[in-house]
């Protein structure tokens, strides 16, 4: 994999476009407000879906996912970055979560 461009989870800008890469069980469990969810292995069919921004923000649990997501955005032409460090760095920064579940917010 190429290198891809990333950006600390703490130095995201409070009105950053989100594409939350991560399986629908880690995303009830807890993710960014408003945020857009569609899972990896959903992209390619869900492409049109994206959510328009210059730069897209990809993150998952810990970066890996969306590396590999913000590579394939970037052949496609689409301008992305990486959350470095994903949700498990986002918690750690202490920056807003929520749940679909009704608990506090955890990074499943």
């Amino acid at each position: 994999m190429t290198e891809v461009p990333a950006i600390p989870a703490h130095a995201v800008p409070d009105d950053a476009v989100l594409l939350d890469v991560r399986e629908p069980d880690e995303w009830v469990a807890g993710h960014v407000e408003g945020a857009a969810h569609i899972p990896m292995s959903d992209l390619p069919s869900r492409f049109a879906e994206l959510p328009s921004a210059n730069p897209l923000h990809v993150i998952c649990r810990s970066g890996h996912r969306s590396g590999q997501v913000v590579n394939w955005l970037q052949q496609q032409g689409v301008p992305s970055v990486n959350v470095g460090g994903g949700m498990q760095a986002w918690a750690a920064a202490g920056r807003p979560m929520v749940s679909e579940n009704g608990t506090s917010p955890v990074v499943a």
